[in-house]
């Protein structure tokens, strides 16, 4: 499946946007988000706060590029795989890359992501923000899916299969947010993934075949 081919200005904006988001990251986690601004971020960030409303309306929006970057890279890889493979197994091979730190700046964002969801437990809007995060992720996914599955696939299985592949990742990475398990390792966001992942397979037509 070929990927879209971005700019130099959508790049540099989706640079800034993540500029943005860990700065707010960073600042949640310091001090939480209601005692946070976004005139704080912004200068955290280094732009200018209209530069900041540009891009996001609130504060807590700030952070969902940094929350979606790991459904990005995980459908990124998967798309990848190519179709005739094995799906199920694509999914989870996909998601153990997305989810495993290969440095320490991937390192700093899956930390990042567990204060985040911990923070959304008492902030409504964080949560929100979360959700919305993957249910962009699950209409993302979509089309990858269509792609990898057999022509043949009931678009019925292939829809509900985004939606359980989606929530499975939403699962892992919330019940690891809720532990102090390390990035790897028993209890990591990757290993958890591929647990939940085998359930979903468990359940589903269309990745028992």
């Amino acid at each position: 499946m070929n990927q879209p081919r971005t700019s130099l200005t959508e790049r540099r904006k989706a640079a800034t946007q993540l500029d943005i988001a860990r700065a707010a990251a960073e600042l949640f986690a310091r001090q939480g988000p209601g005692a946070t601004t976004a005139e704080e971020i912004a200068a955290r960030a280094g732009v200018a706060l209209r530069t900041f409303y540009r891009y996001f309306r609130s504060k807590q929006d700030a952070v969902g590029p940094l929350l979606a970057s790991g459904g990005d890279r995980w459908r990124t890889l998967l798309a990848e795989a190519g179709q005739g493979g094995d799906l199920a197994q694509a999914l989870q091979d996909a998601a153990v890359a997305s989810l495993t730190p290969a440095d320490d700046t991937a390192e700093e964002a899956l930390r990042w992501t567990r204060g985040l969801l911990r923070a959304a437990q008492d902030d409504p809007a964080l949560r929100s923000v979360w959700y919305d995060v993957n249910r962009e992720s699950e209409e993302r996914l979509l089309p990858v899916l269509t792609e990898l599955a057999a022509p043949e696939a009931d678009p019925v299985e292939v829809r509900l299969l985004a939606a359980a592949a989606t929530d499975a990742i939403r699962v892992s990475l919330e019940t690891w947010a809720a532990t102090d398990a390390g990035t790897t390792g028993e209890g990591s966001p990757a290993e958890l993934a591929v647990r939940c992942l085998r359930e979903v397979a468990g359940g589903l037509r269309l990745l028992a075949r």
